[in-house]
C-alpha cells in the first residue's frame, strides 16, 4: 500500500491532483447540464475547435490557455451566429465548425514543424506540468461556475424542460442558453491541460452519466459527478505513474470505466429488484410542467 500511494509524496503529482480535481469539479457541475441538455456533441466541438488557437498560441510563443479560450470562444460565437442567421440546424452548424475548426487547427501543426514534441500534449494534456499559476486560473474559473450556476440555476432548468413556459415565465431562454454555453467552453479550456482538445468529452460527459445512475435531482447529481470525476482523476494518475500510461488517456478511460460499471450496476440491481417483486416494467411516474418547476433541483424528464 505505501509503494502505491508513493506518489503522492511528490511535489508535481500532489499539483497535478489538485487541479485536475478542480477540473473535475468544474465538469461534474458543467457536465450534468451538458448530459440533461444532450449537449454532448457542443462539448466535443468546441474541444476540437481550442486547436487552432493551441497550434498558433505554441508558434507565437503565447499561453496555451490563451489560445485554447481564444479559439473555443470563437467556436461558440461562430456556432450561435450561424444558427441565427443561416438556415442551419443547430447540430449542423456544429458539425460544419467542428469540422473547419479541426482542418484548420491540423493544417497549422502540419505546417509548422515546431510540434515534433508538443503534439502528444496538444491532443492528449500535460496534467503533470499544471504548475501553482494553472491552479490559481483553475480555481477562478470554479468561482465562476458554482456563481453562474447558482444564479442561472432556475432558467436552467426551465429552459431545459419547456423554452416556451420560460418565456412565459420571464426566465429568458436565450440568455440561459447562452450562459450555458459559455460554461461548457470554460469546462472544456478548463479540461485541456488535463485532458487535451481529443479527450475533454469523456471527462466531462462520464462522471455526470455515472452519478445520473443514482440520483434524481440536480444538485446531488452534481455533487455526485464532482466526486466521480475526482476518483477518476486520481485513479487515471495512479495507473500513469505505475502503469508508465499517458496521464489523459488514463483519466478519461477511468472516468469512462466509472459510468459504465455505475450503470451497469444500476441495471442489475433494478433488474433483481424487479424480479423480486414480480414486476415485467419498472414504475414509472408522470412528470408534468408544474412540478418541474415547483422543484427546480428535479432533473426535468424532457429536454429541448
Amino acid at each position: 500500500m505505501h509503494a502505491l500511494l508513493d506518489p503522492f509524496t511528490t511535489e508535481f503529482f500532489s499539483r497535478a491532483l489538485l487541479g485536475g480535481g478542480i477540473v473535475a469539479v468544474i465538469c461534474g457541475v458543467v457536465g450534468t447540464w451538458v448530459v440533461i441538455r444532450g449537449m454532448a456533441f457542443l462539448g466535443e466541438a468546441i474541444g476540437h475547435g481550442m486547436l487552432p488557437g493551441v497550434a498558433l498560441a505554441t508558434i507565437l510563443g503565447l499561453p496555451l490557455l490563451l489560445g485554447a479560450a481564444v479559439s473555443a470562444i470563437v467556436m461558440s460565437g461562430a456556432i450561435g451566429a450561424l444558427q441565427r442567421r443561416g438556415r442551419l440546424s443547430y447540430d449542423t452548424s456544429i458539425g460544419l465548425l467542428f469540422v473547419a475548426m479541426l482542418s484548420l487547427g491540423v493544417i497549422i501543426v502540419s505546417h509548422s514543424r515546431s510540434f515534433a514534441t508538443d503534439a502528444t500534449a496538444l491532443l492528449f494534456g500535460d496534467i503533470l506540468a499544471i504548475g501553482s499559476a494553472d491552479i490559481a486560473v483553475l480555481g477562478v474559473a470554479l468561482a465562476v461556475t458554482v456563481a453562474v450556476t447558482i444564479g442561472m440555476h432556475r432558467a436552467f432548468v426551465a429552459t431545459a424542460f419547456d423554452r416556451r413556459l420560460a418565456q412565459v415565465l420571464g426566465l429568458r431562454p436565450q440568455l440561459a442558453h447562452i450562459a450555458l454555453v459559455g460554461l461548457v467552453t470554460l469546462a472544456v479550456v478548463a479540461s485541456f491541460q488535463a485532458v487535451g482538445t481529443l479527450l475533454v468529452v469523456g471527462l466531462l460527459i462520464a462522471p455526470a452519466v455515472a452519478a445520473r445512475a443514482w440520483t434524481t435531482r440536480i444538485p446531488t447529481t452534481m455533487v455526485a459527478a464532482a466526486c466521480i470525476g475526482v476518483l477518476a482523476v486520481a485513479a487515471g494518475l495512479l495507473l500513469s505513474w505505475h502503469a508508465g500510461t499517458a496521464a489523459g488517456a488514463s483519466i478519461a478511460g477511468s472516468a469512462i470505466l466509472l459510468a459504465a460499471l455505475s450503470s451497469g450496476t444500476r441495471a442489475l440491481l433494478e433488474r433483481a429488484t424487479r424480479l423480486r417483486s414480480g414486476a415485467d416494467t419498472p414504475t414509472t411516474t408522470a412528470a408534468g410542467v408544474t412540478p418541474a418547476l415547483a422543484d427546480p433541483t428535479q432533473i426535468p424528464e424532457r429536454t429541448s
